[in-house]
């Protein structure tokens, strides 16, 4: 988790904070809470290979969330509600097996849990069980606190997820910023069900700066933003959307920091040419 204030060298021991990346202890859900009572930031990234699950790795990322945001992003669905639970398991088994520090949050989809806690339970163990996984998530506040309960009362860690839900959005009336005016209250009330209920982390996703504040404070454990604002204690994005890779439009809350699509499409385009005029494979690239 990013150095952003001196730690004790007991801290430094006990929890990876600090030096290079790839000579940390693997991230655990204890390093969670610790990073908060520090007032340490962490960060997390979506990752669906395990080609962007070693290099976000070896670039000290603390947590990988294997995200039903497949759906968009690797099966060309339009929402994330058909994505199965058949089909993200290969994705986490292949994070999971790259990832040598980060800590691999399997996400739950839709169906997969809301009907009754044995249903989540058993889509929980499956999850860490055939994935290796460190963890699940699913989203909710107090309409999932006993599915929340019954998975963590299994020995499964769980990280929750409350404010805009996409597997609510046509329930939510589509990308509609949540926790505004009376709002507040409800957010309030949903993230203490969960920390009640045993999660270790929740994210906050599309909520207003000034609520995810107000539930940072009142939480023990971590709050994680996506897209509410700089004060909840991490920040997670989906690394696509920040790398320049999605397709039409990008959420007001991710910066860019890369245009890798661009570069793709500039390197294929630049084959196809060297291929058509004779240039590859040239002397250097033959046997």
């Amino acid at each position: 988790m990013t150095q952003e204030n001196s730690a004790s060298s007991a801290m430094r021991e006990e929890a990876p904070y600090g030096g290079a990346p790839q000579n940390l202890k693997r991230v655990r859900t204890r390093h969670f809470l610790n990073a908060k009572k520090s007032g340490i930031k962490i960060t997390g990234l979506t990752s669906y290979d395990q080609l962007t699950a070693r290099i976000f790795d070896e670039a000290g990322i603390d947590f990988l969330l294997v995200g039903d945001s497949a759906g968009n992003n690797v099966f060309g669905y339009e929402t994330t509600l058909p994505v199965t639970v058949d089909e993200l398991i290969p994705l986490v088994r292949a994070v999971a097996g790259a990832a040598k520090r980060a800590f691999v949050i399997a996400d739950m989809p839709f169906g997969s849990y809301e009907a009754n806690t044995r249903d989540a339970v058993h889509t929980a163990i499956r999850m860490m069980k055939e994935t290796g996984a460190h963890a699940v998530k699913l989203e909710g506040g107090v309409r999932s606190a006993d599915q929340i309960r019954h998975i963590v009362d299994a020995g499964i860690p769980v990280m929750a997820h409350i404010g805009f839900t996409p597997q609510s959005e046509h329930q939510l009336g589509g990308h509609v910023i949540q926790g505004r005016g009376s709002g507040e209250e409800q957010l309030l009330a949903d993230a203490k069900a969960i920390e009640e209920a045993g999660a270790f982390a929740v994210v906050l996703e599309m909520v207003p700066a000034d609520a995810a504040a107000k539930v940072t404070a009142a939480l023990s454990i971590p709050t994680i933003s996506v897209g509410a604002g700089p004060h909840c204690d991490g920040q997670l994005l989906v690394w696509t959307d920040w790398a320049g890779l999605t397709q039409g439009r990008i959420p007001k809350f991710v910066k860019q920091y890369a245009q890798i699509g661009q570069t793709l499409r500039d390197a294929a385009a630049t084959w196809k040419a060297d291929v058509e005029n004779g240039e590859y494979p040239g002397p250097e690239n033959s046997y």
